[in-house]
């Protein structure tokens, strides 16, 4: 991959890579492929990371020169910096995994264009990894929308969502844009409307891996499903308060193995009856957060303090909108 970008004239586009939340979280049994059927509601968070796309006006790439491979093509095509962007194989970061991705789809549909825009992309890193935030999955779907316009592919929101499954199961939701309401392993999406809300986050300094969360076995993975109209029509037991039957069943793993992670959630549940909410985990973990009433976010104050007081880094954020 080229490492400098030469410029005469440039523009720059910026753009957000929120951060999503689950407000519950069920499996409901292992799939043929080895994936989990899973249902749940995605929150999306006017809070995340920042991607900049540089465009070099003078500097393109004429595709008839290259023989059609998405991977070569992606090497000429890209220059990545920024922290937490550069990996020990570049072919394993997630930016570099949505490009190929597009430009693979791009040349089975046969819908390369004759000459693409080098680009620069620098990522401003502000989600902790491995905090069930979705960081690496919006970026990798921030990058495939911004590379659709910037490379006029003109792939529509279903092709896109369907390239960007193949990626992560997390990566839909961002291409999707909206609250949304996820079956299958995540693609599935149903939009929903959820009133405006605001957040208390924590991310516990912790990690458990992922398959190692699937496997263990205190995980419940046969959790009924539920209609598409259930979840829409009771949204208030899972908005502000979590009622039965909604959940997130990696919960109790998660805090049996992560002591940040349950000091965190006993933290944040310290404080449900100020907060007029239920405290939860998002994902597989390791952020939980707490969702705030009105009467509390108006209080500065008290919000302050309870950053201070967290037993780790904590921010307050909103829905996306």
């Amino acid at each position: 991959m080229t490492e400098n970008l030469a410029v005469s004239s440039t523009t720059t586009i910026s753009r957000l890579s929120p951060a999503k939340i689950n407000l519950f979280l069920h499996i409901m049994g292992k799939r043929p492929d080895g994936y989990h059927n899973l249902q749940t509601v995605f929150r999306l968070l006017n809070w995340g990371d920042y991607l900049h796309f540089w465009l070099a006006d003078d500097a393109v790439i004429q595709t008839a020169n290259i023989k059609p491979d998405a991977n070569k093509l992606c090497h000429e095509l890209l220059v990545l910096a920024g922290i937490e962007t550069i990996t020990a194989d570049i072919e394993d970061n997630l930016i570099f995994k949505a490009a190929r991705a597009l430009l693979a789809f791009a040349i089975q549909s046969d819908a390369l264009p004759e000459q693409l825009k080098r680009v620069r992309i620098t990522l401003d890193k502000r989600l902790p990894m491995g905090a069930g935030l979705g960081g690496g999955s919006s970026n990798a779907a921030t990058t495939m929308l911004a590379l659709n316009e910037i490379w006029q592919l003109s792939f529509n929101q279903n092709e896109l969502i369907n390239i960007g499954a193949k990626i992560g199961a997390d990566v839909p939701i961002f291409i999707f844009g909206q609250d949304a309401i996820a079956t299958g392993i995540g693609e599935e999406l149903t939009a929903i409307d959820l009133p405006e809300q605001q957040y208390l986050v924590l991310t516990p300094n912790a990690h458990v891996n992922t398959a190692k969360l699937f496997a263990h076995p205190k995980l419940q993975r046969d959790i009924a499903p539920l209609s598409i109209d259930m979840i829409k029509n009771q949204s208030n037991h899972y908005v502000q308060n979590l009622n039965t039957p909604y959940q997130n069943a990696f919960t109790p793993v998660v805090t049996s193995l992560a002591p940040a992670v349950d000091e965190a959630l006993r933290y944040l549940q310290g404080l449900e009856i100020q907060a007029l909410s239920i405290a939860r985990m998002t994902g597989s973990g390791s952020a939980v957060f707490l969702p705030l009433d009105r009467s509390v976010t108006s209080n500065q104050a008290l919000l302050t303090k309870w950053i201070e007081d967290s037993p780790c880094t904590g921010f307050v954020v909103g829905s996306l909108k």
